[in-house]
């Protein structure tokens, strides 16, 4: 079950969602059309769209302004994608050809500063001056994650308030601005009930980037949709992995230490083993579990809704899957 299906109400929304995205890509440069379909097209689960919808319904929000905020939430998503792709040198997203191994760095870049400034023109026509401050203030706050995260590659002595540093900006602050502004849609939204839900994308993105980073060490490439051992390979230090070193004796810890630095997949193999050996799964699993609990009970303070109940069976689901 895809997680709009969780709630009937919600499909039929999403679906506009889904319109009104794929009529407001499009562009005179025939290459840019192409591009922008094809990597919104590519089989996402449009998890934070709907998460803008869940929040505005929670929140009591009857407009329809909630719409062209979810597409706004997804083109700025689908933007992070290709830039993170050619960042990464990566050549698979979602099972598919990532669009910089299919048209270049090049082309890939600028279409995804094509569909950020896409976002902020639909946010102009929303028209709410504090909508677009959040937005503003979180593609700013993404950029500088992204920078964050290149700053830690390769180094292996990455602390694990550094990495969630890292994954607090590149992943979880678009989870919150999505769950924030769904709120803000609502015009007379109490400040309780906007921090609540806040907070709830913030534990949920973090949640759902933790798991994704233990689905590095221990799916396969049909499951995940990307390479096994890609973060690896970038020689990125995530939790699975400093949690390791951690644990480790002191030949595990060198050998961990040594692939960071020097990135790709020789020692793979016996690295997911001492990954797993030294319980680092585990430990990083019940981290997310964690968070998935802080954003269930920030939700305590709303009026009880199947949207609400919606939000919850989200972040359960966030630490459950295995793509």
């Amino acid at each position: 079950m895809q997680p709009h299906q969780l709630n009937p109400l919600i499909e039929p929304q999403f679906d506009a969602v889904n319109d009104y995205i794929l009529n407001h890509l499009g562009s005179k440069v025939p290459l840019v059309e192409k591009i922008g379909h094809y990597i919104v097209d590519s089989g996402g689960k449009r998890l934070r769209p709907l998460l803008v919808l869940l929040a505005a319904n929670a929140a009591g929000y009857n407009g329809q302004h909630h719409i062209p905020l979810a597409a706004v939430i997804e083109f700025i998503h689908t933007a992070t994608l290709l830039h993170d792709d050619v960042v990464d040198s990566s050549d698979l997203r979602r099972g598919n050809a990532t669009a910089n191994a299919k048209w270049g760095n090049a082309p890939s870049v600028l279409v995804g500063d094509f569909l950020y400034s896409r976002a902020f023109q639909v946010m102009v026509e929303i028209g709410q001056m504090e909508i677009m401050n959040v937005i503003s203030n979180a593609t700013n706050v993404i950029a500088e994650g992204e920078v964050l995260q290149l700053i830690n590659c390769k180094n292996p002595d990455t602390t694990e308030e550094q990495y969630m540093q890292v994954i607090l900006g590149k992943t979880a602050m678009l989870f919150e601005a999505a769950t924030e502004c769904g709120a803000l849609l609502q015009d007379d939204i109490s400040k309780e009930t906007r921090e609540a839900l806040r907070l709830y994308g913030r534990h949920l993105g973090i949640a759902f980037q933790l798991i994704d980073d233990v689905m590095d060490y221990e799916s396969n490439a049909e499951e995940m949709g990307k390479n096994v051992g890609d973060d690896l390979a970038e020689g990125k230090p995530t939790l699975p992995l400093i949690q390791a070193m951690k644990c480790a004796d002191d030949e595990g810890r060198k050998l961990i230490r040594k692939a960071i630095r020097k990135g790709g997949l020789e020692d793979l193999d016996p690295i997911m083993n001492i990954v797993q050996q030294t319980g680092s799964i585990e430990y990083t699993k019940e981290k997310a579990q964690q968070e998935a609990d802080k954003a269930i009970s920030a939700l305590s303070v709303l009026p009880e809704s199947s949207f609400r109940d919606t939000l919850a069976q989200l972040a359960q689901l966030a630490v459950k899957r295995n793509k």
